[in-house]
């Protein structure tokens, strides 16, 4: 067995505010092995995106990781400095996300963003990196990345924004690539070519990725193991074709049964009834008993452990 690339144990963040505390990311386990790609899912509210933003120490002010353990090569990232943490976003471990908007810096160009960051950690010539980001730029589908590298970003659409931050996350050739919500905006068509690209650069350059989404077509399409979030906790985990297959919590079914198909008879959708939980809002026992058609008594007395029920399986359900 490989050693994990990554190791989150125990994870725990909180909000704060003047009147409380609100638990967002609750006390998480999971790895991520050299070369896999894991896909966390879940509806919005989940805590997906402040998981990933844990990982890479970029949560807004008022939040804070109070517990657990991000190990990245058996090191844990919440014991570094801010300027050790800021050498290993990029080099090591690279982010996009769902808005490139929202990263991209709307004063500057394409090439002055990405030649600024290759000099930063490489101490490499500028033109050494205008050089590395044409590459990049070119393998990501831009037949002309000069041209590209002197846009700004409001001058280009969803598709080559988001394909312009895949380069930027790409040339310094990371060990981790996070993926956050990467084709959520983007059409069908340009969505396809996203992920082409994505499966691409992952048998090439033997990178792990963590991949969030609430799109579970993407995840049958990218990824070899899921990780199932709900209210902040991991609800069960398993391979991809278990998790399709042989589904044991009721919201990974629920989720299952409410995405379309392109096989088969059409049948009617099954939608969750109500919503995610607020956070600070939790119940006691199971966060999700008030959705669930299984739920008895017992389930909002006690909260569910996270169990081991082999190969890798692991469900939070007293009924399993």
């Amino acid at each position: 067995m490989k050693e994990a690339i990554l190791e989150v144990k125990a994870l725990r963040t909180v909000f704060k505010d003047k009147k409380r505390e609100k638990t967002i990311v609750d006390g998480i386990d999971f790895e991520i092995k050299p070369n896999e790609v894991v896909a966390l899912v879940g509806e919005s509210g989940c805590g997906k995106s402040m998981t990933s933003l844990s990982i890479m120490q970029l949560l807004p002010r008022s939040g804070e990781i109070v517990g657990g353990e991000v190990r990245f090569r058996g090191r844990n990232l919440l014991d570094l400095k801010k300027r050790e943490m800021s050498k290993i976003r990029g080099q090591n471990i690279s982010m996009i996300f769902q808005e490139p908007m929202t990263s991209l810096n709307p004063v500057l160009t394409i090439g002055t963003q990405m030649t600024e960051a290759i000099i930063r950690h490489t101490k490499v010539p500028k033109l050494e990196a205008v050089s590395v980001a044409d590459e990049w730029l070119r393998r990501v589908g831009f037949p002309d990345p000069a041209r590209i590298r002197r846009e700004y970003p409001h001058r280009l659409s969803g598709g080559m924004r988001q394909r312009v931050m895949l380069a930027m996350a790409m040339t310094l050739k990371p060990e981790l690539l996070i993926a956050d919500e990467p084709t959520t905006a983007l059409d069908v068509t340009i969505q396809a070519q996203v992920l082409d690209l994505m499966r691409e650069l992952v048998k090439e350059t033997k990178m792990s990725v963590l991949f969030i989404t609430h799109d579970l077509g993407v995840v049958a399409e990218m990824a070899s193991r899921v990780i199932v979030m709900y209210a902040g906790q991991i609800v069960e985990t398993a391979d991809v074709r278990t998790l399709f297959t042989s589904p044991l919590h009721p919201y990974t079914k629920g989720l299952l049964n409410s995405t379309p198909r392109m096989h088969g008879s059409i049948e009617k959708l099954s939608p969750i009834p109500g919503s995610v939980p607020p956070a600070g809002s939790f119940p006691e026992g199971c966060r999700f008993a008030a959705r669930c058609p299984m739920a008895k008594p017992e389930c909002s007395a006690r909260m569910p452990e996270l169990r081991d029920i082999g190969s890798g399986h692991q469900v939070r359900c007293i009924m399993v």
